[in-house]
């Protein structure tokens, strides 16, 4: 570990240095415009001088939304010039989510795209810190009232009066999803996204000459920040379809295609898919993150597209990476070795004792891409002492180092005092070839503790509700529940006694987040909420 190295640089100057190294090259591109990284620095600097002006201090709070499009890089490695703190907003979530993450990092000012700016107006009263609100996507300069067009506020010729930034002082605050509780605002240093820029870059294979296409409903500081430090070009893909995003990766020779597991499984499932790219691609990989995605996609997208499907593991906390597969050491169902400079090992949940290979534990993580805390909070319990970062998440380690996850340790629950893993039983229940997608979760009982609910997307969908399987159908009932008794009834032929589904139910899709992860906790609420209603407690 200790011969790992990374810049000793504040995280601007991760672009200062592309713009120096290769001033004309292309940064960021997307459907009807190119930036090189010299004018992309150039408006980072716009930007810092800007909010020198605007906050007339540092260690300001600077709401960035990171929609894809350049403007993004912008305004976030132009935050960090300036000597205050991007946090980061996700356009994506709604009003309460919004107001929390503004109130809670006391953001003075955004820069956000209308719809976004849109809300924002309307909950200034709510806000108090939020002075300036500046719209990124203005068109012919047309605002919100109360908010201010990015070329408004950018002096063509101002630079800013920098200064050496102190590595260990915070660059960013990224919320997490909310999945398992409230967000909460993790605090990234400079230290912490350059090592982590350098530590992606090592481990996707990323270099100057790499061509990088991100389908992805948002900018992800992971790709971002790894391609600047490769000097490598981004094309940002706005189109959501996934047959769309490889004419595009064949268009401009990408070598590097990262995807979402969501998107990922649509493109596997799509019948245009053996025909989408042409036989000449520069295709090298195909990375996934964020959630689990399924081997039979990877499978799939692997022989037709005759590139490796990778799968990475992180989180906001470590910035994010921390594992990545390699394409010479494929291994179905892991998420990788650590990336460079990173420690892992496993505990058991209750007596913190680390366990051996293939025993189950929590995951626990080491390295310089750890945060330094959460916003508001003293040091965190879950990260200790000495620098091990406990990461929620279930897994085992096999004798090669390569991390398998198996749940997050808030989902696990019990039947009967036996654990019961929801990531198990879904793999079962995905095996059938007339379930698309599935969810399992806990349904509360005063007699076992918990019984296995699942959630079921069919491939042909048929309108049916919730029952117990093996209940006798009603005179004239739909026909789905014959389809859902029969894959209920042989995925619990695999499944231990404990396992097995009790209720099930037909859904039109999966609760996600924007980022494809499943969203357990509200499902959770509706089904404890429907459960007392039919026990009366």
């Amino acid at each position: 570990m200790s011969s790992f190295t990374y810049p000793d640089l504040p995280l601007d100057g991760l672009l200062r240095t592309a713009a120096v190294r290769d001033p004309d090259g292309t940064a960021v591109r997307r459907a009807d415009a190119s930036v090189g990284f010299a004018e992309l620095d150039d408006l980072a600097d716009r930007v810092a001088a800007y909010l020198e002006r605007e906050t007339g201090r540092c260690g300001a709070r600077i709401g960035v939304a990171n929609v894809l499009d350049p403007v993004f890089a912008a305004t976030y490695y132009g935050a960090g010039r300036s000597g205050n703190t991007a946090v980061l907003i996700n356009p994506l979530i709604k009003e309460d989510g919004l107001r929390h993450v503004l109130a809670t990092a006391d953001v003075e000012v955004a820069f956000v795209p209308t719809p976004t700016a849109e809300l924002l107006v309307k909950l200034k009263g709510a806000l108090p810190r939020l002075r300036t609100v500046v719209v990124t996507d203005a068109l012919d300069g047309v605002v919100p009232a109360d908010a201010l067009a990015l070329h408004s506020v950018l002096d063509p010729v101002a630079t800013p009066r920098g200064g050496r930034t102190d590595p260990d002082s915070v660059a960013c605050i990224q919320f997490t999803t909310g999945s398992t509780g409230r967000p909460r605002g993790v605090l990234l240093t400079h230290r912490n996204l350059v090592a982590n820029a350098r530590q992606t870059a090592l481990a996707h294979r990323l270099s100057a000459e790499s061509v990088t296409l991100n389908h992805l409903p948002l900018y992800h500081l992971m790709h971002l920040n790894s391609a600047v430090y490769a000097g490598a070009c981004q094309v940002l893909c706005q189109d959501a379809d996934p047959i769309a995003s490889l004419a595009l990766a064949a268009e401009v020779g990408a070598t590097h295609y990262y995807g979402l597991p969501a998107r990922l499984h649509r493109l596997a499932a799509d019948e245009r898919l053996g025909t989408a790219l042409p036989g000449g691609s520069r295709l090298t990989a195909v990375l996934s993150g964020g959630s689990a995605l399924r081997a039979d996609a990877a499978r799939t997208l692997r022989e037709r597209l005759g590139a490796p499907v990778i799968q990475g593991y992180g989180m906001a906390e470590c910035s994010p990476l921390t594992h990545c597969q390699q394409p010479e050491s494929y291994r179905p169902g892991a998420v990788g070795t650590t990336v460079p400079g990173t420690e892992c090992r496993l505990v058991e949940p209750r007596t913190r004792e680390q366990v051996d290979v293939w025993s189950t534990g929590e995951v626990q993580v080491r390295g310089p891409q750890v945060m330094a805390g959460y916003l508001g909070e003293d040091r965190p319990a879950r990260l200790d002492a000495d620098g091990w970062f406990s990461t929620g998440d279930i897994g085992y380690l096999d004798e090669q180092g390569e991390l398998h996850l198996t749940d997050r340790l808030v989902d696990v629950f019990k039947y009967d005092n036996e654990i019961v893993s929801p990531s198990r039983v879904e793999r079962v229940i995905i095996d059938d070839p007339r379930v698309a997608d599935c969810i399992v979760v806990d349904w509360p009982d005063p007699e076992h503790g918990a019984l296995v609910w699942a959630g079921v997307v069919l491939r042909d969908p048929q309108p049916c509700g919730p029952y117990a399987p093996g209940a006798p159908a009603a005179p004239g009932a739909p026909g789905g529940l014959d389809v859902l008794d029969s894959i209920t009834a042989l995925a619990n032929e695999r499944l231990a006694h404990f396992e097995r589904i009790r209720l099930v139910e037909a859904l039109d899709e999966i609760p996600r987040t924007p980022t494809g992860k499943q969203e357990r906790r509200g499902l959770r609420r509706q089904l404890k909420e429907r459960a007392a209603e039919r026990t009366g407690v």
